[in-house]
């Protein structure tokens, strides 16, 4: 799905203690187009307040506009422009820290050498023993070039670095698991899986991320096949979860079934495709599909799909996807009374949800609600409780029907922060990884 920046500020605003010069700053910043979020307050005075208000900007002309605004106001003054975001990447977002604290000598003995060496040969005598006495059983890798960094390109591996470590932090704090931003400095899918490779005996399950189309394919397809560990790339199987989840629970809504109904998936890239793959994993029927690029709708004819054109999907479809990155792309001219309209690129979607449902869909929805964490801290946890050697559709299907059944009535998708959907896609997906026997017991036996 598309992503393009957008600016968050704190503004601090200094206004007379006057009625309705308030309501007049905030009036002023929404009619500008702006998104208001936290507003704060600093000081109370006798003459004077001051409030810091976070806004949320398209781009940095929009930003300007905005401030040039509030700056013609009378009896406010805008004393600063604060650039949150950077001061709480500030130094990072991960500490790493010891579990234990070592204050004597005897605690040195036990932590290290000489009591160490016997934990060593234990572990060699019987490798499992590793997930035991080390931290290898509870740390998970996420991986990536930074050849796709969200929606902004190929930024390299270091510009990536806070994305990953965003995800870093989410992911330790709703599944309890260490996640470890590894970059890798190439764009060879070889020596990128031959460094994977390498490294992988450090951790139990691997996350892939921001990686270009179509080497993403390769590079995943590969390591499944190489390594003892599960491994899964997040913009196709977490997305499709997450896609799925919010899909089944907008056909509630709209009351379609959707084993029933035609499914059209527009953008065919790693997140368009593994949707599609995922429904028609889900409802055992194929999805139709279309893209600008004839090698996406050759590949995806190779997943059980059925390319077609745009115009005829959207005309044969009760149920829409898109996640094209190109806004706009679905004319209301084109949307079929009682539709599901799923136009996920974001911040700007396909066509607005407003514009969608005016247009007679029975539903309509965009990407800033469909959200990535409620998958993979989940996923990874159950995987990593299950043992399991490698990922299967049948946990995400799992995952994906764990998100539906915590969803509260009425609504799309749960919340990402409810710490319990988390757990609950860590259960069913640790029980589909047994029952479908790619646990570590199932393969030695």
């Amino acid at each position: 799905m598309s992503f393009q920046s957008k600016i968050i500020r704190t503004l601090r605003c200094k206004n007379q203690k006057l009625i309705g010069v308030l309501a007049q700053l905030i009036s002023t910043i929404s009619s500008m187009g702006a998104d208001i979020g936290d507003i704060s307050t600093v000081s109370f005075g006798e003459l004077h307040n001051t409030r810091d208000i976070t806004i949320i900007a398209q781009d940095e002309d929009h930003l300007s506009a905005i401030v040039s605004a509030i700056r013609k106001l009378q009896n406010v003054e805008l004393e600063s422009i604060i650039d949150e975001v950077l001061e709480c990447h500030r130094g990072g977002k991960l500490v790493i820290q010891p579990k234990i604290v070592i204050q004597s000598i005897e605690d040195l003995r036990k932590v290290y050498t000489p009591g160490v060496a016997s934990v060593c040969r234990h572990i060699k005598d019987d490798m499992s023993q590793a997930n035991i006495y080390t931290t290898i059983g509870k740390t998970v890798a996420i991986i990536t070039n930074g050849s796709r960094v969200l929606g902004l390109g190929n930024l390299g591996p270091v510009p990536s670095m806070p994305v990953m470590e965003g995800k870093a932090a989410l992911c330790n704090q709703f599944s309890g698991l260490h996640m470890i931003p590894i970059l890798i400095d190439t764009l060879d899918p070889k020596r990128f899986i031959d460094a994977v490779d390498c490294i992988s005996s450090t951790f139990a399950a691997i996350q892939l991320e921001d990686i270009r189309t179509p080497d993403c394919y390769e590079n995943e397809n590969t390591l499944v096949e190489r390594l003892k560990i599960p491994v899964f790339h997040d913009e196709q199987h977490g997305t499709s979860t997450v896609a799925l989840a919010a899909l089944i629970n907008a056909s509630k809504l709209a009351k379609l079934d959707l084993h029933k109904v035609t499914v059209g998936q527009i953008g065919l890239g790693a997140a368009g495709s593994a949707i599609a793959k995922l429904i028609m994993k889900y409802t055992g029927k194929p999805v139709l599909g279309t893209d600008i690029s004839e090698e996406a709708k050759a590949r995806f004819k190779t997943l059980g799909g059925e390319p077609t054109e745009l115009k005829k999907l959207l005309k044969n479809c009760e149920v829409v996807i898109a996640t094209t990155g190109m806004p706009g792309l679905i004319k209301s001219e084109d949307v079929r009374k009682g539709q599901v309209i799923m136009a996920l690129s974001n911040p700007f979607p396909e066509i607005s949800s407003k514009d969608a449902i005016n247009a007679g869909a029975a539903f309509a929805t965009d990407g800033s609600r469909v959200n990535n964490l409620l998958g993979f801290p989940g996923i990874l946890r159950g995987a990593v409780d299950a043992q399991a050697v490698k990922f299967i559709p049948q946990m995400f299907l799992a995952a994906a029907e764990a998100i539906t059944e915590q969803t509260p009535k009425e609504e799309l998708i749960p919340d990402p922060l409810d710490a319990e959907v988390h757990m609950a896609v860590a259960r069913a997906v640790a029980k589909a990884a047994v029952q479908g026997k790619v646990t570590r017991d199932f393969i030695k036996s």
